[in-house]
């Protein structure tokens, strides 16, 4: 497990291992002045385990090398100066009196304040440092490796160093976690606790409620290969995300109701399984004795529940969910029960080592991303398309990771197919589209497990 003293200090002289000049440079151009430490912190594939850590479940990621990195200097100016090395991420400076942050326009500086805000509230800091801050990235943007958790986690890591604070990593992970919420998305802490949580050469099994990690060693003679669909999601400017968050909420409630339970104060289906006190299994069982799979109308909902369409909007519904009409309950909840289980056979699996541990994992991802496919509809036709060219191509298993909707899939490839499924993936998905093939260089990598987010000081 890991967890650290609340005054452990975060500098490091290896994270990242190279300071791009060109952040530099950027940052002497920007500030006329040198700065005087960098932040980064990494983004993440999610192995398996998709959609329940905001229901309570979990889940098994693992650091990548792409990352979000910050050269930062603190001044008295009482200001937040941001920019990026990105041409088309704009300037932005705010009063560090005075954030604020627009939910309904998720521009990436609001992220970065997303981070800044979260620290400030978590120490009741009256008065923040003043910051000229400098951002740069290698994580592809809405590609589902998380780049803007990485991005709320920087700004988490640079606001505590520029007021000479220190946090524990758990501390930082579960609060940057909390204030991703200031822009509207309601997830469950899986990007923010590995990007703090992250240890080079190992995956990790994140659990909530308390939040702890666990190394999760993976096999040997298989490698992992990320590959963006190239269509982008970004899950805050969009309803997707949010509504499979209140469905589940719902169906949670629904299910807690039939048992006799208090389900007003229920909100997540873990939750609700711990109430019960039964295995997975058996909550699969209740969804099946429970719930139709013909979507549910918010009378039905209001009527099983007892209560008025206004208490449904302001009690459940989320703010982009207002609009809402119909629910898919019974798919969600299967989902999210079978998904958490994918889970604890993908672990188990590892640690067991049987001589058959490739196939196994690879089946277990396969059918994870049925499930998201079919149950939890968030995949997309070229997310689909890949995968199938992936198993074609050789890998034993493949599925989409993070959000869905787009950005990418990851697949298990055995060692010695590797060459020849790269090869192939690029001729069947890149090389037939112009604009897929000029992304084919970000888009398709092998990763293996990295180091977690780091304060670096040159020199």
């Amino acid at each position: 497990c890991s967890t650290d003293s609340p005054n452990q200090r975060w500098v490091q002289s290896c994270c990242p291992r190279n300071i791009p000049e060109k952040l530099k440079e950027a940052f002497r151009g920007k500030y006329g002045q040198m700065p005087q430490f960098f932040a980064c912190a990494p983004g993440r594939v999610n192995l398996i385990g998709e959609h329940i850590d905001y229901c309570g479940y979990a889940v098994l990621p693992m650091a990548i090398e792409q990352n979000i990195l910050a050269a930062v200097s603190v001044s008295d100016s009482k200001t937040i100066q941001l920019a990026n090395t990105e041409p088309k991420y704009k300037d932005f400076t705010v009063s560090a009196d005075g954030i604020f942050i627009d939910r309904e326009n998720p521009q990436w500086h609001y992220f970065f304040l997303c981070g800044v805000r979260g620290i400030q509230e978590h120490l009741s800091l009256s008065s923040l440092a003043g910051m000229c801050c400098m951002v740069d990235g290698t994580i592809p943007a809405s590609s589902g490796l998380s780049s803007s958790s990485a991005l709320v986690c920087c700004a988490g890591l640079v606001t505590m160093e520029a007021n000479q604070k220190h946090l524990s990593k758990v501390t930082l992970a579960e609060t940057c976690a909390k204030c991703e919420r200031y822009i509207g998305t309601e997830g469950g802490g899986m990007d923010q606790s590995i990007s703090f949580l992250a240890e080079e050469g190992t995956a990790k099994l994140i659990e909530f409620n308390p939040l702890r990690a666990t190394d999760v060693r993976l096999p040997d003679g298989a490698v992992f290969v990320i590959a963006n669909c190239c269509v982008e999601m970004n899950k805050a400017a969009s309803s997707h995300f949010n509504m499979r968050v209140v469905e589940c909420r719902i169906a949670t409630k629904m299910l807690a109701k039939a048992r006799g339970l208090d389900w007003s104060h229920l909100l997540k289906l873990g939750d609700l399984q711990k109430e019960l006190q039964v295995s997975l299994e058996q909550m699969l069982e209740l969804v099946e004795e429970v719930l139709h799979p013909e979507p549910y109308s918010r009378d039905e909902i209001c009527k099983t529940l007892g209560i008025s369409t206004e208490q449904l909007c302001e009690d459940i519904l989320s703010a982009n969910t207002q609009h809402a009409t119909d629910f898919k309950l019974y798919q969600r909840a299967r989902h999210v029960y079978s998904e958490a289980a994918h889970v604890l056979q993908f672990k188990a699996a590892c640690d067991s080592s049987p001589a058959n541990a490739v196939a196994q994992l690879g089946d277990l991802m396969n059918r994870s991303h049925a499930s998201c496919r079919d149950l939890y509809e968030c995949s997309c036709p070229e997310l689909d398309q890949l995968v199938d060219i992936c198993l074609q191509a050789g890998a034993v298993g493949s599925r989409l990771t993070g959000a869905g909707w787009g950005g990418c899939t990851v697949s298990m490839v055995p060692g010695e197919r590797l060459d020849s499924f790269l090869q192939t993936v690029r001729e069947h998905y890149y090389v037939p589209d112009a604009r897929r093939s000029a992304l084919e260089k970000q888009s398709l990598f092998v990763t293996r497990p990295g180091r977690g987010a780091a304060i670096f000081i040159e020199g």
